[in-house]
């Protein structure tokens, strides 16, 4: 089996939507599906509106992600001018809220969280109905038709994604252990192309890791304890992103204290 690898990483800020009730923008602690496969749809050059594309890079691949740093949650206060309800009336755009309700505008308080310094690698198993093979996603994640940022556009990434196809490996835990690590940011040109000591940081042997992927458990590993395995459900499975609608979907989540 053949999987392609790539890594995602933000010094300052990165958003993993959650689920949007209320005045709070919560994120996770790891990019679930519907940020991964927007990120490839944009690589791509497939526009949000194109739902029909949209559907085919949903159904066509299977998704892992190690977390090596969930990084420091962060909280950004805001504020927004908004008008008030007329009766049945639909403010249906952000432009008629401002120009159709200029004359009842208020504010409402809001927070939205972030991570910093967060770093994940992410991992993708072309299913039989893939519409792309795994080396044309990996040129366009090299050279990304649109712009790619980590969940909100204020969140822009830091180093290259650095993808990368690893050939047949029986699940995704050999593939990440085949993955080949590449400096973040190295400190100058004598040690380019050597791990600094932020990426040991990181990367040393004995970190914790936590995984997440969907499908079977043998999916992952066939050698791991896999006793400490929790299923759960993740309402991030895109439906309609011009109408931002998502289905839920199961996933599977593994802490393995150690890295090994």
């Amino acid at each position: 089996m053949d999987y392609l690898l790539f890594r995602l990483y933000g010094p300052m800020m990165a958003s993993w939507g959650e689920i949007a009730v209320g005045e709070t923008r919560h994120t996770a602690s790891y990019p679930g599906k519907s940020a991964i496969i927007g990120l490839i749809a944009a690589s791509l050059g497939i526009k949000r509106n194109d739902t029909e594309k949209q559907q085919q890079i949903q159904q066509g691949y299977a998704l892992a992600v190690e977390v090596y740093s969930q990084g420091t949650l962060l909280r950004d206060y805001h504020t927004a001018q908004v008008p008030d309800s007329v009766g049945k009336f639909t403010y249906r755009t952000r432009r008629d809220e401002l120009v159709l309700g200029k004359s009842r505008l208020g504010t409402i308080l809001s927070s939205r969280e972030y991570r910093s310094d967060a770093i994940a690698l992410l991992a993708v198993r072309a299913l039989p109905d893939a519409p792309y093979d795994l080396q044309t996603i990996k040129e366009h994640l090299e050279e990304p038709r649109f712009h790619i940022y980590l969940g909100r556009k204020s969140c822009p990434l830091a180093a290259p994604m650095n993808p990368q196809i690893i050939e047949d490996k029986k699940n995704y835990y050999e593939a990440f252990k085949t993955y080949k690590h590449k400096p973040i940011m190295p400190t100058d040109k004598a040690c380019e192309g050597t791990l600094s000591g932020r990426d040991v940081y990181w990367l040393r042997q004995y970190d914790d890791r936590h995984y997440y992927w969907e499908g079977e458990s043998s999916d992952f590993s066939d050698s791991l304890d896999l006793s400490r395995m929790q299923t759960r459900i993740k309402h991030d499975q895109p439906l309609a992103r011009e109408r931002w609608q998502f289905s839920p979907r199961q996933e599977h989540h593994l802490y393995y204290p150690g890295g090994e």
